[in-house]
């Protein structure tokens, strides 16, 4: 009997200390665990300014057309988005128009949107593009001018630009515009195709 409780005592003490050496584990594990709350870096948050830019300077490196043509898009969506949603609609209202041809209504709409948002570059640029499907290259191109003081990067205003002094026969101040679009947008094929015509025409010319 007395064998009996100094096993049981024992088993009883081992027991104590596996359970203390546990518990004092466990204790100096979370002692010494790096805190992840303190670990984690923040997430950094870009303005919309920010993210063009960055946009822009990878665009300025790449030199594969497709590439590039996912980072045009990624500027064309930030392009896109006003900071006021009343415009927002009111574009999202004209491109609808203007793909069913209802210039007039469209016009009105964008009207509306260089008003209320005047610093919204995207509403002077789509005004500007209506405006030369309505063969106003006059006020396409004030338009135009109007977008380049917001966004002087926006090579889809200086595309039109240069369409626009094309075809008035100012061949020279095309090419030189076209060549601003490559300055921004190197990978662009439509600018790079008409650097080569408009250089080759302009060589033509002179001989």
């Amino acid at each position: 009997m007395r064998c009996l409780i100094v096993i049981r005592s024992a088993a009883q003490t081992i027991a104590l200390a596996i359970s203390l050496a546990i518990g004092s584990a466990g204790a100096y594990a979370q002692e010494t665990a790096p805190d992840a709350s303190t670990d984690l870096e923040p997430a950094i948050v870009l303005s919309k300014a920010e993210r063009l830019d960055s946009y822009f300077e990878e665009l300025k490196r790449e030199s594969e057309p497709k590439s590039a043509r996912r980072i045009a898009d990624r500027i064309w969506s930030e392009w896109r988005v006003s900071d006021s949603a009343t415009s927002n609609q009111l574009m999202d209202w004209a491109n609808e128009a203007m793909r069913d041809k209802r210039y007039f209504t469209a016009l009105d709409l964008l009207d509306q949107v260089t008003v209320l948002t005047p610093d919204y570059a995207e509403g002077w640029n789509r005004r500007a593009t209506l405006h030369f499907i309505m063969n106003n290259h006059a006020k396409s191109m004030l338009d135009i001018n109007r977008v380049l003081v917001l966004e002087p990067r926006h090579f889809g205003a200086l595309m039109g630009m240069a369409s626009i002094l094309s075809a008035s026969g100012r061949d020279e101040a095309a090419l030189g515009t076209y060549i601003k679009v490559l300055e921004i947008y190197p990978a662009m094929r439509a600018a790079q195709k008409r650097v080569g015509e408009l250089a080759d025409e302009l060589t033509g010319d002179e001989i």
